[in-house]
């Protein structure tokens, strides 16, 4: 795993295989307070869930195979050392729908993550993370603390 940085408060990782991508994630959850939000954006197949399931193995949930992307249930809670909200926006598409399913009730309240984050059309203090995909395998993660 190569990593560069670049002025703007932007770390750029380069992983070569979805576990690099997990223990990536894995690592940024370590440090958790607790409150923090997780913005992940990325193209289809580009390893959003695979980065959300990192960062729950990071914050202890016990069995993570049972975390997978909550594409239909929209929310999906999982229990670890603070609450996990996982909430997924791939299925919405108006911002009246994604206000609907009520996740900002859920800021401050455990650590959120939000796949299909570019349909959020508001600032939001948050980690974000934006996955490209290089190749087969190997993934560009660029992770900056920003609103």
């Amino acid at each position: 795993m190569e990593t560069k940085r670049h002025q703007q408060k932007i770390e750029e990782y380069i992983t070569n295989s979805e576990q690099e991508t997990f223990l990536l994630a894995k690592k940024l959850a370590e440090d958790f307070k607790g409150n923090e939000v997780v913005l992940l954006k990325g193209a289809l197949g580009s390893g959003k869930t695979v980065f959300a399931k990192g960062i729950a193995s990071g914050l202890g949930v016990k069995d993570i195979h049972h975390v997978c992307s909550p594409s239909y249930t929209l929310i999906n809670v999982y229990q670890a050392r603070f609450p996990l909200f996982h909430i997924d926006l791939y299925r919405l598409e108006k911002s009246s729908e994604i206000s609907d399913i009520g996740w900002e009730d859920y800021l401050g309240e455990g650590v959120i993550i939000v796949e299909w984050a570019e349909k959020i059309k508001f600032n939001l203090d948050a980690i974000h993370v934006t996955i490209e995909m290089n190749d087969k395998n190997q993934r560009t993660i660029r992770i900056s603390n920003s609103v």
